[in-house]
């Protein structure tokens, strides 16, 4: 997938209205457009009939980007979206506190835990295992 200039975020395999889906989440850094899904897709359709992933069980393929609102799987995920504003749900609120969504600028991401900068200043630091989810921040 790189070699089409392209990073591999997600792959999904559900059960969609009644059939199969084989869903492939690319993006890349000028985003993601329907003609991009299309190349993914093509590149993809010879070796995945090769491959038979599904054990010869019928599906369709879906390429598309990860969304705007797509939580972070991997460390690239957050480092793709270090300055910018995101979202983090808690499991539970931490100590001293009664929220459990935090909103601020990512400013750091380690493997002990995020550190968030919130629009009054405050650094908040929250620990990877109390975090349920953290995705971009959308404002509508």
């Amino acid at each position: 997938m790189s070699g089409l200039g392209y990073e591999l975020v997600d792959v999904e395999y559900k059960t969609m209205y009644g059939d199969k889906h084989l869903i492939v989440y690319i993006a890349n850094e000028r985003g993601v457009s329907l003609d991009d899904c299309e190349t993914v897709s093509n590149a993809l359709d010879a070796p995945l009939d090769e491959l038979d992933p599904t054990n010869g069980v019928p599906y369709c393929l879906d390429v598309s980007s990860p969304g705007l609102d797509r939580p972070f799987k991997t460390q690239r995920d957050f480092e793709r979206n270090y300055g910018q504003k995101i979202e983090v749900k808690l499991y539970a609120p931490q100590s001293g506190s009664k929220t459990k969504l935090y909103v601020g600028t990512l400013v750091g991401r380690t493997e002990e835990g995020i550190t968030l900068e919130t629009d009054d200043g405050a650094t908040v630091f929250i620990e990877n295992a109390k975090a349920a989810l953290a995705r971009p921040y959308v404002e509508f």
